[in-house]
């Protein structure tokens, strides 16, 4: 017996496409009763913006088989078979390997990527005109044990005025979960490692203007009841969940930008793929134009410098990161071989 098939009709640059839909009354959310179908209806409500945030750039494709809460797995490179439309570019890994990685740039890839059974949108902070350069610095404010969204919010604000005094205007939004994720655009001038430098010189003023609050410690045990600054986001090929993008949670969150005059009030569950179609119909999205009002990154980089000039040199890199100039050892430091007495 042939399996249940729509097909759904998109505009793009070339004119409509219809893009076939296998199975879509399957539960992704099992809580919601959130169909394949009705997450279809929502990317291309959303497909502007989400096109804006994520498009033109490497990404990540995070799919579900099943539902949210079963096994998943990432997409990184074009599968056989995918349509012209989903382009790729070669990027450059952190191993030093180069491969092509997938790049969204209408709205009918996005429903081939439903399609592929995607929920959650992982773009890198670079574009395909020149990948190894990001165009955005990007902090992700994360809450520790003990402590929840209201603490995430006190640090943006503070994480705010830091960057301010950098030069630079952030841009704000919810992770989807209990954190945010705090943007700022910059000119493409530096690679990586540079940018990662800046937001650890970002992160570490605001750990000394909130001590007690937050925190740059790579290790979980170290953290305490704090806000952790997760300067490693920054790094290449590792990515957070994109602006408008779902995540594969019960509630059907998405990650959603804010104005930061509403940030106080924000209820971050509030936003889900049933309601972000009519907020955005509602206020218009308040990314628009983010990529137009690009800073530098000098001055972080100026504190980055005085900060090792201080002794306050490399942080730990993920595990999967080969091991890298000046980085400290990858050891927790409970379990750390401690000097003979």
């Amino acid at each position: 017996m042939a399996s249940e098939r729509i097909t759904l009709t998109v505009p793009g640059p070339a004119g409509d496409r219809e893009v076939g839909l296998s199975s879509p009354n399957r539960v992704i959310w099992p809580e919601l009763g959130i169909t394949k179908h009705e997450l279809a209806e929502y990317m291309i409500a959303v497909s502007g913006p989400l096109l804006t945030a994520n498009g033109d750039r490497p990404v990540s494709l995070e799919r579900f088989p099943d539902a949210v809460g079963g096994e998943s797995f990432f997409s990184k490179n074009p599968p056989k078979g995918a349509p012209d439309y989903v382009e790729s570019v070669t990027v450059t890994y952190n191993s030093g390997r180069r491969h092509p990685q997938l790049v969204l740039t209408e709205t009918a890839a996005t429903l081939w990527a439903v399609q592929m059974n995607t929920i959650v949108f992982h773009p890198w902070a670079s574009l395909t005109a020149n990948t190894d350069n990001p165009v955005e610095l990007r902090i992700d404010l994360d809450p520790q044990p003990g402590t929840g969204f209201a603490q995430a919010v006190s640090a943006a604000h503070g994480l705010r005025e830091v960057l301010r005094e950098a030069g630079l205007e952030p841009w704000v939004k919810t992770s989807g979960n209990r954190g945010l994720h705090v943007f700022c655009p910059i000119e493409p001038t530096h690679e990586f490692l540079d940018v990662r430098h800046a937001v650890i010189a970002a992160a570490r003023e605001l750990e000394r203007r909130m001590p007690d609050r937050v925190t740059t410690k790579w290790w979980k045990e170290e953290r305490g009841e704090r806000i952790f600054v997760d300067f490693n986001q920054a790094n290449r090929d590792r990515t957070m969940a994109g602006a408008y993008s779902p995540r594969a949670l019960a509630g059907a969150s998405v990650s959603t930008p804010i104005e930061w005059d509403e940030l106080d009030a924000v209820d971050p569950a509030s936003f889900t793929v049933r309601s972000i179609p009519a907020r955005l119909a509602e206020r218009g999205d308040p990314w628009a134009g983010l990529l137009e009002r690009s800073g530098r990154i000098d001055t972080l980089l100026q504190w980055w410098e005085r900060d090792l000039a201080a002794g306050l040199g490399e942080l730990p890199f993920p595990p999967e990161f080969p091991k890298m100039p000046g980085e400290p050892p990858r050891v927790q430091p409970s379990r750390a071989r401690k000097p003979d007495a």
